[in-house]
């Protein structure tokens, strides 16, 4: 059965967004990591789908065509090279028009959509946001493998992708050069079945 593996960006007062979708805050050390950029490039190398929220996949889809196509010589080029060739599945049911190369658009129920693609064989499933899109996956809990990024920084109010209690099991943090930490949470099954 395949795994559905969150990786997002976090702030340590837990935000993955400012309050209008700002993302400013990432870049604050500003420099690069080769360590955390090769253990993004290792994520996204154990899946071969990537699951997106109608909000932020054209967003997602022109930043990464516009280094594989116009930035040749960019650090992201590795990265950028994985996110075009992958397959994406955009998951919105009022956004029928978003284009992008190896992207296919999924209307139907959401949990439903993700168990069926679990049972099917394959590499595991990725997701990276957005807030809300991330935030429904978790309290259907839809994923298995949280991999969060914490920043060195606050930001005092924001989008967040936790909004109850979720139980889950640190198992493992690397810190970096550039003051990020990533901690991998594994999900631990719901006691209650009708949660």
């Amino acid at each position: 059965m395949r795994k559905l593996k969150l990786q997002m960006q976090i702030t340590v007062d837990g935000f993955v967004a400012g309050p209008e979708g700002e993302l400013d805050w990432m870049w604050t050390g500003g420099q690069h990591d080769d360590a955390m950029f090769n253990q993004i490039l290792d994520i996204a190398d154990s899946c071969d789908i990537i699951l997106l929220g109608g909000n932020m996949t054209p967003g997602f889809i022109a930043h990464w065509e516009n280094v594989v196509d116009h930035q040749p010589d960019s650090v992201e080029q590795p990265l950028a090279q994985r996110m075009v060739n992958m397959k994406k599945i955009v998951f919105s049911r009022n956004q029928s028009g978003i284009t992008g190369r190896n992207l296919q658009t999924e209307s139907g129920d959401l949990a439903t959509a993700i168990h069926q693609l679990k049972a099917q064989p394959g590499k595991d499933l990725l997701v990276y946001g957005g807030a809300q899109f991330v935030n429904s996956l978790i309290n259907l809990n839809l994923i298995d493998e949280y991999y969060l990024f914490t920043n060195p920084i606050a930001i005092g109010e924001g989008m967040r992708i936790f909004n109850s209690r979720k139980p889950l099991r640190l198992n493992g943090s690397i810190a970096y050069q550039n003051g990020k930490i990533l901690n991998k949470y594994v999900a631990v099954p719901p006691q209650n079945s009708n949660e």
